[in-house]
């Protein structure tokens, strides 16, 4: 074990924990020792052709088969031209919350699959687990067997006495943060942030550290290139502390990033913070030893609020703020995900009017909101429960389906201009309207965007070209390949944001070694922009154009007024360029 290792350790639980230090070293020698060691040792760096496609392991079903089997088929029919690899939602049995109130972190629900069925998606593509670390099922053997008084699952989670003032806890949901359960011991209050059936572990115990790194090293030898620390930010409690961000939670990241890096130096850790952006740029450490990529939870808000009052100013100012600790960490973008839009991440950005605008459409498109509570016993908006083709293109706003198709390509081309991975939810590349009747039957808002559906009836839609999802799937084909074929998208390389129009979103691209460069135009509204407006506008004036990435064919402007190139509305325009 390396004295880094050892180190957090010792930060954590302090000299006198030596079985921890012997137990830790146990797992990584039997690491070592397991045949495929070498392999997994192996590092990969990112690409510009890495993107995750986010999928529910049973987002496509199909007779006679398995979910994960169903899902493995289709992506490689359909998606090997769009993503590299799929971010697999939480497969483990669960009793609540679609996978995230996890009962049995090392086995697959036998009924979506098994091991196996998760293999099977490699080599074709790379895969993402879902490290679910913060809480556990109430309902799960690990809960049962410790409020039975099992010694082997003492003090697991995290339980209250007495009536400590718990006031300054930061909230994510509106739902009480203690629950009572009985015990072996009577009466007990547990601490439960997300909901009465997600119990928070209790890290203080240094056997639930060690228990948690053992299911890392379980994914990663199953296939796992990329692991999502779920809701992570709570993972440490103080009672007298807000309970977010603690010194403990950030050690305890960097430990599994040490521990990664000492057996298998290709898997990425990615850190969910649904939180303000300076709080959730902070995982990323000194930019070698924590996250090697966050979630960029301002982006869904700042875009949208783009394309829904085509005004890119404000997308434009927070990206050129955008910046990264060291060429080693990179950001995973993405608009829409199994759950909604967050509104944390833009707070600070947007006014609150903006804010307001953006809860009032979401409700208008059919969508929900979900709130939050604040320490005065308020609440505040904090997410967005809505489908992204409907909030930006709703059918009550857009009868042309072109026009709903090309204002959501303009939204995606957006996100997949800026430095980063691109993570693309399931729903979006598949052109899906939301399922506001399945959210409301089933009581839970965020079900609006995670409707399953058979795969016959998404094979047939795609093989109609002019049906919604076939022209939304073919724009995404279109994006990503030229995306893919270009080193200057390389996720950690440079970029440089402009400023033009307000209503164009405007990003130079440049390939780590320098010798490519790409000029990425992006109109997010309805009008017919001409390109030389905006302080930036003579330094692009001055490029004079370059060569079409969708099409290879030359793309000439003039270097004066009125003789300049004119953005259609929605148009993308991605251009490779010469040195300005």
């Amino acid at each position: 074990m390396s004295p880094t290792i050892r180190g957090y350790l010792e930060f954590l639980y302090g000299t006198q924990h030596a079985s921890v230090h012997e137990e830790l070293s146990r797992l990584l020698v039997g690491w070592a020792a397991h045949p495929d060691a070498a392999a997994l040792g192996t590092s990969v760096s990112l690409t510009e052709r890495d993107a995750l496609l986010i999928a529910y392991p049973d987002h496509v079903r199909e007779p006679g088969s398995t979910p994960l089997r169903t899902l493995s088929g289709f992506a490689g029919r359909h998606l090997s031209e769009i993503v590299s690899g799929i971010h697999l939602l939480p497969f483990y049995p669960a009793s609540s919350d679609d996978g995230f109130s996890v009962m049995d972190y090392a086995v697959i629900d036998p009924a979506f699959g098994d091991w196996n069925d998760v293999r099977a998606f490699r080599p074709a593509f790379d895969l993402m687990f879902d490290a679910v670390f913060n809480h556990a099922s109430a309902q799960g053997e690990w809960f049962r067997r410790s409020i039975a008084g099992d010694p082997d699952f003492d003090s697991y989670f995290f339980a209250v006495e007495g009536d400590p003032d718990l006031r300054q806890v930061v909230r994510p949901r509106t739902l009480p943060l203690l629950t009572e359960f009985d015990t072996h011991a009577g009466r007990r209050r547990f601490w439960t942030t997300f909901s009465a059936d997600q119990v928070d572990l209790d890290f203080r115990n240094p056997r639930v550290l060690l228990k948690m790194v053992e299911m890392l090293l379980l994914y990663v030898r199953n296939g796992a290139r990329f692991i999502r620390l779920d809701a992570v930010t709570f993972l440490w409690k103080e009672v007298g502390t807000p309970c977010v961000h603690l010194p403990q939670t950030h050690a305890i990241i960097q430990l599994f990033r040490a521990v990664v890096d000492e057996v298998a130096p290709g898997v990425v850790l990615v850190t969910e913070t649904n939180v303000p952006h300076q709080d959730n740029v902070s995982y990323f450490g000194d930019g070698t030893n924590e996250a090697q990529m966050v979630y960029n939870f301002a982006l869904p808000g700042l875009v949208i609020h783009a394309v829904t009052t085509g005004r890119a100013g404000p997308l434009t100012r927070w990206a050129r703020s955008l910046q990264a600790p060291s060429d080693q960490v990179t950001f995973f973008n993405f608009l829409a995900s199994h759950d909604g839009i967050g509104l944390n991440g833009v707070r600070g950005i947007l006014n609150e009017d903006e804010i307001d605008a953006l809860v009032r459409r979401a409700q208008a498109c059919g969508g929900f909101v979900s709130y939050k509570l604040l320490p005065d016993g308020g609440q505040l908006p904090y997410e967005l429960n809505a489908n992204l083709l409907d909030f930006l293109a709703p059918l009550s706003e857009v009868a042309d389906s072109a026009e709903a198709v090309n204002r959501f390509l303009a939204a995606h081309a957006a996100m997949l201009s800026l430095r980063g991975v691109p993570g693309l939810y399931f729903h979006s590349v598949m052109g899906s309207r939301g399922d506001r009747e399945g959210a409301l039957a089933s009581g839970i808002h965020r079900r609006i965007n995670r409707q399953k559906v058979q795969a016959a009836e998404l094979e047939a839609a795609l093989a109609s070209p002019d049906s919604l999802p076939a022209r939304v799937h073919a724009g995404f084909q279109r994006l990503m390949r030229a995306r893919r074929a270009h080193p200057a998208f390389h996720p950690c390389g440079p970029q440089d944001v402009l400023s033009l129009d307000e209503r164009v979103f405007a990003v130079r691209r440049r390939s780590p070694d320098g010798t490519e460069s790409v000029l990425c135009l992006q109109n997010l509204s309805g009008d017919m922009v001409p390109i030389e407006t905006g302080e930036d506008g003579g330094r692009v004036r001055a490029m004079g154009g370059g060569v079409d990435l969708f099409t290879g064919s030359p793309v000439e402007w003039g270097g004066t007024p009125g003789n300049a190139g004119v953005l259609e509305p929605w148009e993308t325009q991605w251009l490779r360029i010469g040195e300005d």
